[in-house]
């Protein structure tokens, strides 16, 4: 039998990490909301960002967290570019087309960085990587307290650029309907590779919030990958608010499985989570039926 106090801890650290399964799944359910495709290349871009940040700790000798600063802006341009001249062209307008390329973009990018980094897995070491949080009787992960915020921070952000913003204006129109957006002059293709790089962004924040406590290998973006596209089932793809709650309650799901099954079954509550999901409420919880 575990106390309460024991329980209570778990859950909470586990809300932490489920805070940067969330950063994860936003840009994956944005993307999907308004180009209505599943990036396949997101665990892949995923693992650029974390090699990105592990070089400007390891070469640069900078801060995980001050890298992400220029990481969001690069990783926005690339996301940009990505989809503006390489994905959109080779689609040739099929989205069965632009899964096909995405997954190719996935393999590509990560032959790269076998070759570049070869297989080996790399770490950081910082001074807060392994500090606690004392909140009464709990201990708190620093790192993960710090994922928490930043996650809440960057979901408040892009809400606002999605609602008060007329770049913000136009994707929302672009989702809803996209020929009518052309026909009022909406340049649709720009606003497809802008919110692209607003979804690469997103993985430069959890990239630089996940290096400090986590490890980097040119395939470990997948694995995270496959726990965003849970999170995105559970909140409704689409939805931006659904992506941060799923994103909380899987980790603390996670954590609890952890706790009682042993870290080899840490992760057999998500999948049995997405089962049941698509089993009850295809569309999640604050997914729209199409």
């Amino acid at each position: 039998m575990y106390s309460p106090q024991i329980i209570l801890e778990a859950s909470l650290n586990g809300l932490m990490t489920g805070a940067v399964y969330a950063l994860i799944a936003l840009g994956l359910t944005l993307i999907y909301g308004v180009l209505h495709i599943i990036n396949f290349a997101h665990g892949a871009l995923l693992t650029c960002a974390m090699f990105a940040v592990w070089i400007a700790w390891a070469v640069l000798g900078m801060d995980p967290y001050l890298a992400i600063l220029p990481l969001v802006p690069l990783m926005f341009a690339l996301g940009y570019g990505l989809q503006r001249f390489v994905i959109g062209p080779a689609s040739h307008g099929d989205d069965g087309n632009i899964l096909l390329v995405t997954l190719g973009l996935s393999i590509v990018l990560e032959n790269v960085l076998l070759a570049l980094f070869q297989s080996d897995t790399r770490t950081l070491d910082t001074d807060y990587s392994f500090q606690v949080v004392a909140l009464g009787p709990l201990l708190l992960s620093y790192p993960r307290l710090i994922g928490l915020g930043v996650a809440v921070v960057v979901t408040g952000l892009l809400w606002l650029v999605l609602n008060r913003t007329d770049t913000g204006k136009a994707i929302r129109a672009v989702a809803k309907e996209k020929l009518g957006a052309n026909l009022v002059g909406i340049d649709v293709p720009h606003v497809y590779a802008v919110t692209f790089g607003l979804g690469c962004a997103c993985l430069a924040v959890a990239a630089g919030l996940l290096m400090p406590t986590f490890y980097v290998n040119p395939r470990i973006g997948g694995a995270f990958v496959l726990v965003a596209f849970t999170v995105v089932v559970l909140g409704g793809m689409g939805s931006i608010p659904g992506a941060l709650l799923g994103g909380l309650f899987i980790g603390v799901v996670e954590s609890l499985c952890g706790l009682f099954l042993g870290d080899s079954l840490g992760q057999i509550g998500i999948f049995l989570i997405f089962i049941a999901v698509l089993l009850v409420r295809p569309t999640g919880l604050f997914g729209a039926k199409a």
